[in-house]
């Protein structure tokens, strides 16, 4: 209680966001003062506090689809911090959405992978999966060429065995071309799977994407 009424009184006191937020942590702030961090500065005519109160109202009202343009419609707003703040909500939806999500089939665990299609380089991607197959983390291993990323066992199982995760599903993106697995693909596959088992956990599949395709290794008998 003390604490509250103390952190009340520094907010009283101190009109920086930026200062709270750094000391307080980021589940600090109110809604609408994180949108005035992601704006960082309003106009002469609208200054920050009103343009986050605004845009909290259209975000809050607005479909999906329609919230760049809606936001770019508020005075003092502008094409670029309207993307800002629709990247940062996208952003969040990305990385939040996924935890606890059930996967049981390799099409499941697309729609949380599938933005790495668009990436001009390969990124090889480790989903990490609790007994009951809820996803409890997606991280990005490694970061390769437009044509190979280089990895290491003990990088991707490194996480996974921190977190006591059950099984893990590996992905990479094609960046061009087909997303049929080449010989390095397949060499990789195997060398992960017998890793991770010898780890005790089950490695469920190695799932390649491309921008219209995916390949998966467990859906083509490549994990027996």
């Amino acid at each position: 209680m003390e604490q509250n009424e103390k952190a009340y009184e520094e907010v009283k006191q101190s009109p920086c966001i930026r200062e709270l937020a750094m000391q307080n942590g980021l589940s600090f702030p109110s809604d609408r003062e994180l949108l005035m961090l992601i704006l960082g500065s309003g106009t002469r005519e609208v200054p920050v506090e009103s343009l986050a109160r605004r845009s909290l109202e259209v975000i809050r009202e607005s479909p999906p689809g329609d919230l760049v343009a809606r936001l770019g419609c508020i005075t003092g707003m502008g094409r670029s911090k309207a993307l800002a703040v629709a990247a940062a909500l996208e952003l969040g939806r990305r990385m939040s959405g996924c935890l606890r999500a059930v996967v049981n089939r390799p099409s499941e665990i697309i729609p949380y992978v599938k933005h790495y299609a668009m990436e001009c380089r390969e990124h090889f991607v480790c989903v990490s999966l609790n007994g009951a197959h809820e996803i409890m983390a997606i991280r990005v291993v490694s970061i390769g060429s437009t044509s190979r990323a280089l990895i290491h066992p003990r990088e991707v199982l490194a996480d996974p065995v921190a977190e006591h995760a059950s099984a893990l599903i590996c992905c990479h993106n094609h960046p061009f071309g087909s997303c049929q697995p080449s010989i390095s693909d397949s060499e990789t596959t195997r060398v992960l799977k017998e890793s991770s088992e010898l780890l005790g956990i089950s490695f469920l599949d190695h799932i390649i994407i491309s921008r219209d395709d995916y390949f998966s290794c467990m859906e083509h008998g490549m994990l027996v």
